[in-house]
């Protein structure tokens, strides 16, 4: 299978966190750093699921500024600091096919607190992407907790990219009918 970061958000959410989340937004960046699935769950706390194709991808995630705390004292800076958790993130995981997957990847990852899922093709009966936790997430004990008023935010923001993703597929559906 050839996998690509859409059909992995979507086997996530549909699979995973849909019955734990009331509202779930592809590339959000509502937190102050990318995510690729942002969830917010029933009890009004995020989730964050970074979608990786590649092991260098997964890599690389460690060097993203979501990762460290920097220390600023008046015009001198400190040297930065690793965090467990993204800033306003109650659980954190990473998801990525599962022939990429490897033990030893775990020593890459920026926290031991992210959980890790993987995806693997099915076939019927089963569904066509089966997502397995390889790690659970350790949750953020002083997670933020969102204000509805944040909640509504997030929730607008998914209504819009619902009817821009309708938009999409209707000016798609009329370039096909146009003959050449």
């Amino acid at each position: 299978m050839i996998w690509n970061e859409g059909m992995i958000a979507r086997a996530i959410s549909l699979q995973t966190l849909a019955r734990k989340c009331v509202v779930l937004v592809d590339n959000c960046n509502w937190t102050g750093h990318e995510c690729d699935v942002l969830g917010v769950t029933t009890d009004l706390r995020i989730i964050d699921v970074e979608v990786k194709i590649s092991r260098s991808d997964l890599k690389a995630d460690a060097k993203k500024d979501k990762w460290w705390h920097r220390v600023s004292y008046g015009w001198v800076d400190g040297p930065p600091r690793p965090v467990t958790h993204p800033r306003k993130v109650w659980k954190h995981y990473y998801a990525l096919p599962a022939e990429i997957w490897k033990p030893e990847l775990l020593d890459c990852l920026p926290s031991t607190s992210s959980g890790v899922l993987l995806l693997r093709q099915g076939g019927w009966p089963q569904p066509p992407v089966i997502v397995s936790c390889e790690r659970r997430a350790t949750p953020a004990k002083d997670a933020y907790r969102l204000k509805p008023e944040e909640v509504m935010d997030i929730a607008r923001l998914a209504n819009l990219r619902m009817w821009e993703a309708y938009k999409r597929e209707e000016d798609a559906r009329k370039a096909q009918a146009v003959p050449a």
